[in-house]
């Protein structure tokens, strides 16, 4: 009852009227893992109006005790933990070994941050008013397949600490570890109707981004269909937060010690087989140390072995679905058909991986900047490396996409890669290396999306700020 082919609906488990109309599959193997449902818009009204019918009582809710809640069930998932890695590494390839500390940490990261950051909920006094921090109402969830319980719970997680009641739709290709958290947002004593779970794809997501009782609308995925989104929602003028594509850039300065930096920067670009919106996939580095950067890149992709993602020595599983894997093979086909160089990986795969969809750690060089395979996401294990003469020709290149995810800046001089941070157009810049910060915002700017998740910030797109101005003394 917990996998799929039920809906979770105002606290309880509800038969699908269509329970088999989806079909997990694993990417490794090519074998199915589970039917599941696609709600349709009679369990889409149902779904949200139990969110609509529990939002004043969630939203009256003292802070402390939406809180509780969260800690909770960041309990319940570290209880869950090697439950739910099993059931992602199973429907998208997640590798066992980044699997249970990544896909499972960060969203019970996520929990505690939100937490930490509830304090900046309370009401304001600026000038003569005060400024009470309303709920936005219920929203709507709509989640990847890629880091699927992050994406969940760096929406979930801030939206019901605001007050918020929330419908979720996980992604079509990773729904089972949704099944699970519904379950454990029931056992934590989610109050009927706060927290909902709906199955299904694209129709289902359209008649939820549709629904005239939505407030809000939070969407991770392509950019693509965050403007189907946007042109759905602005009919009732629903609030958006959309987190999209990028193709972002991880700039090496002349003073950056290659040894060092470039092995560092495969994995800026092949975590999580390249499956991440802000993977680092275009490498600008000095023209004068091309070569050495092509033979220190070539050796350091052969760490990243391919194989079984239940495999312990396995650090590049397979992308989640065939059909990402063959539009990750196209990419690299046509980038080669347009003069760019393997210098590691490419198109071959060893045979005994034939039936998984498999893509090898790539380097391509002798990319220019307007080539598609540099401006289009590529969403797989494959890092472009381009070419400049000075710094700033590595800011425009850099900036030279319509893009503006992420980025990375590598120096000796910290300054110095702070410097040309400020310079570029993107949501984030990691310095040196640094690691995810989930205290900090995170979003993006021109096509990358509207809104922020993460932190305070994240908290703050699910509050609606209400001005009560009293009289001049």
């Amino acid at each position: 009852m917990t996998q799929g082919n039920h809906h979770f609906i105002g606290g309880a488990w509800t038969p699908a009227s269509d329970p088999d109309a989806l079909v997990a599959i694993n990417p490794a193997s090519g074998e199915r893992v589970a039917r599941f449902a696609q709600a349709d818009t009679g369990e889409v009204d149902a779904a949200v109006n139990a969110a609509r019918r529990a939002f004043p009582a969630w939203a009256d809710t003292p802070l402390e005790d939406r809180l509780a809640l969260l800690k909770r069930v960041a309990d319940g998932i570290g209880a869950a933990g090697d439950e739910l890695a099993a059931l992602i590494t199973a429907q998208m390839g997640c590798p066992t070994s980044f699997c249970r500390a990544a896909q499972i940490g960060l969203p019970i990261g996520d929990i505690h941050t939100t937490i930490a950051a509830a304090e900046r909920l309370h009401d304001e006094t600026l000038g003569r008013s005060l400024v009470q921090k309303d709920p936005v109402g219920v929203v709507v969830a709509i989640t990847p397949w890629n880091f699927p319980l992050h994406q969940i719970m760096a929406k979930v997680g801030p939206a019901l600490a605001a007050g918020c009641t929330v419908v979720l739709k996980p992604s079509e290709v990773t729904p089972l570890d949704a099944a699970v958290m519904a379950r454990i947002f029931d056992a934590a004593g989610a109050p009927a109707g706060v927290f909902n779970v709906v199955f299904g794809g694209r129709e289902t997501g359209a008649a939820l981004v549709s629904h005239p009782e939505v407030d809000m609308i939070s969407f991770t995925g392509s950019t693509r269909g965050g403007r189907a989104v946007a042109a759905s929602a602005a009919g009732d003028l629903k609030k958006l937060s959309l987190e999209l594509g990028g193709k972002s850039a991880n700039l090496i300065l002349d003073d950056a010690d290659l040894e060092t930096v470039i092995p560092a920067a495969l994995g800026q670009a092949f975590i999580n087989s390249g499956q991440v919106c802000a993977a680092l996939s275009r490498l600008i580095v000095p023209a004068s140390h091309k070569a050495r950067v092509e033979a220190i890149a070539a050796e350091a992709a052969k760490g990243w072995i391919l194989g079984d993602p239940t495999d312990p020595a396995t650090r590049l599983g397979p992308l989640a679905t065939h059909i990402q894997q063959a539009s990750v093979r196209q990419a690299v086909k046509d980038a080669i058909g347009q003069g760019a160089r393997v210098v590691a990986g490419g198109l071959d795969i060893p045979k005994d991986l034939a039936a998984g969809a498999y893509v090898a750690a790539t380097v391509l060089s002798d990319v220019t900047s307007d080539a598609a395979i540099a401006q289009h996401e590529t969403f797989g294990p494959v890092l472009t490396l381009l070419t400049y003469e000075g710094e700033d020709e590595a800011v425009r290149i850099a900036n030279d996409t319509r893009y503006g995810l992420s980025g990375g800046v590598w120096s000796a001089d910290e300054a110095r890669a702070v410097a040309v941070a400020r310079r570029l157009r993107t949501g984030q810049v990691v310095i040196n290396g640094a690691g995810l910060d989930l205290a900090a915002p995170f979003g993006g700017v021109k096509q990358s999306g509207l809104g922020r998740e993460n932190g305070a910030y994240g908290l703050e797109e699910f509050v609606a700020p209400k001005a009560i101005t009293r009289p001049q003394a």
